[in-house]
């Protein structure tokens, strides 16, 4: 059985003209997936009764099944998905007044190994497919009943390191005639893979690039991600070619880690290497979770730190902390139910 999101608008085409449908057939089913949100062939009343089974024997549509769910008080949801294969990951809407924004995973775990990261305590299972990314936006619209405005790429997974799945998602979610969000509304998170990066920027996707830095020079960095691909040099080059590709403004993404990367030269350094880019620093304060051993910074230290990198002529802002009721750590509910299914 093929899973119907694996496949472009073109691809899918292809499939109902060697099932001999006629060439309608696949915008009819197109337009209940995508634009009506409905995923049994059963309930697609346009299609006659016998083809309705029939498609139903040769795709599938949403192949994950969602194992557990969490809400918090500011309505962020998180959902745990699992694929056929056993493979899980996390997927998160995180809405406000005027928009809802789905965090997505690319890969189910991950091998970078952060060490303020839940996800990377768990090492790598494999990487998703673009089928696989894309069904997290339709899961979450599906389990929450808003629409997906905006996709951050931030969730388990590195990515660049699933480049042509994590590129296949990005287009189907732009694709006017699937999900049709704005690709100034798509945001994809590295770690920092130079090479990826320029063949991102080669692309001509006027989506925004966020680099995961957490670190102002090479040895905390390692500390901090001991499965760093790159020094921050050659990131910062790669960044600086992204930029020439289409002059938007990228995003240096940095978790604050109380009396690890939050003191006068952290800030001196970091506040360096901004103004080599056009970018914005987005200082996130460390979600505490199970077993890591880092320390979440009070309000006053992360406006302090805020504050320096203001004085040095960057521009900061400091991500609000949503989801706590969420198991909002990134690998956290995921962590969290595999140690119920241990203890069960």
């Amino acid at each position: 059985m093929k899973h119907l999101l694996d496949m472009t608008a073109e691809e899918f085409a292809a499939e109902m003209a060697r099932l001999e449908q006629p060439k309608f057939r696949a915008r009819q089913i197109g337009d209940w997936v995508w634009h009506r949100g409905v995923f049994d062939f059963a309930k697609m009343t346009n299609l006659p009764a016998a083809q309705r089974a029939g498609m139903a024997e040769q795709f599938s549509i949403l192949s994950g099944k969602v194992m557990a769910r969490a809400d918090a008080a500011d309505q962020v949801t998180k959902l745990l998905l699992a694929w056929p294969d056993g493979q899980q990951v996390e997927t998160v809407l995180i809405p406000t007044a005027h928009h809802a924004t789905a965090c997505l995973s690319t890969q189910a775990g991950c091998a970078v190994g952060c060490s303020f990261c839940a996800s990377g305590s768990q090492g790598l299972g494999r990487n998703l497919t673009g089928g696989e990314i894309v069904e997290q936006v339709l899961q979450l619209q599906a389990a929450t009943g808003r629409k997906v405005t905006h996709a951050v790429f931030m969730g388990m997974g590195e990515p660049l390191a699933n480049f042509e799945a994590t590129l296949f998602a990005v287009r189907a979610i732009i694709d006017p005639g699937r999900l049709g969000i704005s690709a100034r509304h798509v945001t994809v998170s590295t770690v920092g893979l130079p090479k990826a990066i320029r063949n991102l920027a080669a692309q001509k996707l006027p989506i925004t690039l966020a680099i995961s830095l957490h670190a102002h020079n090479d040895a905390l960095r390692r500390q901090l991600i001991p499965n760093a691909p790159a020094d921050i040099e050659s990131i910062v080059e790669a960044a600086e070619a992204f930029y020439e590709s289409r002059h938007r403004e990228l995003t240096l993404e940095y978790v604050l880690l109380a009396g690890v990367n939050d003191t006068n030269l952290c800030a001196e350094g970091l506040s360096r290497i901004a103004r080599r880019l056009r970018c914005n620093v987005n200082i996130i304060r460390f979600n505490p979770a199970p077993g890591l051993p880092y320390q979440r910074p009070s309000g006053q230290a992360t406006l302090r730190f805020a504050q320096r990198l203001e004085k040095a002529g960057v521009n900061v802002q400091i991500r609000k902390s949503r989801g706590a009721e969420a198991d909002a750590a990134c690998g956290q509910l995921r962590a969290k139910m595999g140690e119920q299914e241990l203890q069960s």
